[in-house]
């Protein structure tokens, strides 16, 4: 007597308790007896926080208002972020003209959504990067068609963040993959000077390196000759990620195979076009991630900027809750920062995590 097909595949499926949602608690929550423990623990304790921060956070809070209601309630006043959003995300660039440093904020945002597409990495790509930096620095700057000329010392919050973090990006990368040609050069002359300055620059912390540019640096100027102090801020800024992206690079060197070099050799290659056409192509593709870190603390380091008197996003946020009206505040407003720099933070990552995919650099 033969089995019915439709007995067989009711025999074949897996028990209820280890298919869906059951079958995700047993296999990964519930399955050992620690693990069983440490999962109701958790959960008890997350019913203890949750509530009474759901309740501070959005039942008893107040989004729109005055400080003198915020005084009156026990949740939190997000009153603080729309009530002087214009402050803390540009600072003490003129009003009226602020549509300027938005404007930049989008063409930057517009070159990176572009930039993303595989499809547009070209050399056309370079001189839109080049002409998008002019206009973004034009636009800020002003002083001709008939815009007015805000000096950089006006130059504050989320524009100032963005600009030093990009600019610094955009000038280190190259910088760095320079460095570590160097230092893996056969040259004495250059491997020693290139080690040293890695060595030298790794070896002291980025506020030094600001405190330097700002405080220095202008010692050693002729009479009558300054340097603006944004541009000294940037400076320091790629020259010290510089240091950091080389050993990243290098390290992307040292992991290619012998028989790479080998297979350019053989194909008459000089140096220049080995290093163009076959090492850095592949070198550079695996070591995205600590590139991308790398890129990620260049962002975060922007907020070392408030020791040298430069009103970042942060410093114009601290500025913010000087003001006595919005004393008391603070939890709110670093809370409105740490999500500003998750979302720019996770979407770089983001990214990263899909260009290894496409380049098939995972494992």
């Amino acid at each position: 007597m033969t089995t019915p097909p439709s007995a067989t595949r009711e025999y074949l499926k897996p028990p209820i308790t280890e298919v869906g949602v059951i079958g995700w608690l047993r296999g990964n929550l519930f399955n050992s007896w620690y693990n069983s423990i440490l999962t109701i623990v958790f959960i008890l304790v997350l019913m203890q926080l949750v509530p009474p921060l759901f309740k501070w956070a959005f039942v008893d809070s107040l989004w729109n208002s005055s400080s003198e209601a915020c005084r009156e309630i026990d949740g939190a006043c997000w009153s603080v972020i729309p009530q002087n959003i214009n402050f803390i995300i540009f600072g003490f660039f003129p009003e009226g003209q602020q549509w300027r440093p938005t404007l930049a904020m989008l063409l930057m945002v517009a070159l990176l959504f572009y930039s993303k597409n595989r499809s547009a990495w070209k050399k056309s790509l370079g001189w839109y990067w080049l002409v998008g930096l002019v206009v973004m620095g034009g636009l800020m700057r002003g002083g001709f068609f008939g815009m007015t000329l805000v000096e950089t010392a006006q130059w504050s919050g989320l524009p100032l963040t963005f600009m030093l973090s990009l600019f610094g990006i955009v000038g280190a990368y190259p910088l760095g993959v320079v460095l570590a040609l160097g230092r893996r050069s056969k040259m004495p002359a250059i491997k020693t000077l290139c080690v040293v300055y890695i060595e030298l620059i790794r070896g002291v912390p980025l506020i030094s390196l600001l405190f330097m540019s700002s405080v220095m640096f202008p010692l050693f100027l002729p009479e009558g000759v300054t340097i603006d102090k944004v541009l000294r801020a940037q400076v320091a800024i790629i020259l010290f990620t510089a240091a950091y992206i080389a050993e990243v690079v290098r390290g992307g060197l040292q992991a290619m195979p012998r028989g790479q070099y080998e297979a350019a050799d053989s194909l008459g290659l000089n140096y220049n076009q080995t290093m163009r056409l076959v090492i850095l192509p592949q070198a550079l593709k695996i070591v995205i991630p600590p590139t991308v870190s790398q890129m990620l603390s260049a962002l975060k380091d922007t907020s070392l900027v408030v020791i040298i008197a430069l009103y970042d996003v942060l410093k114009t946020t601290k500025a913010t809750l000087a003001n006595p009206k919005w004393t008391g505040y603070s939890t709110e407003a670093y809370i409105f920062l740490a999500v500003l720099y998750f979302i720019c933070c996770y979407a770089l990552s983001s990214y990263s995590r899909k260009l290894e995919k496409d380049l098939h650099t995972g494992h």
